[in-house]
């Protein structure tokens, strides 16, 4: 997922996006743990990602406050 993309989503959007990141994280870790992926790097870019729309949700954030 690229910044631009994430930047062009609305607070309500980006929450979604972040909760659904989240349970994705989640799974995958579950699935590596017991053996059945063979991505073991998904989880890395899942949290990235994660971390980016954070980050621009927490950009929304601040611009609305003021």
């Amino acid at each position: 997922m690229k910044i631009t993309d994430i930047r062009k989503l609305s607070t309500s959007e980006l929450t979604k996006q972040s909760s659904q990141l989240r349970e994705e994280i989640v799974e995958l870790r579950r699935s590596n743990s017991l053996g059945e992926s063979q991505n073991v790097r998904l989880v890395r870019h899942k949290r990235k990602d994660l971390a980016r729309v954070l980050t621009v949700l927490a950009e929304h954030l601040s611009k609305e406050s003021i």
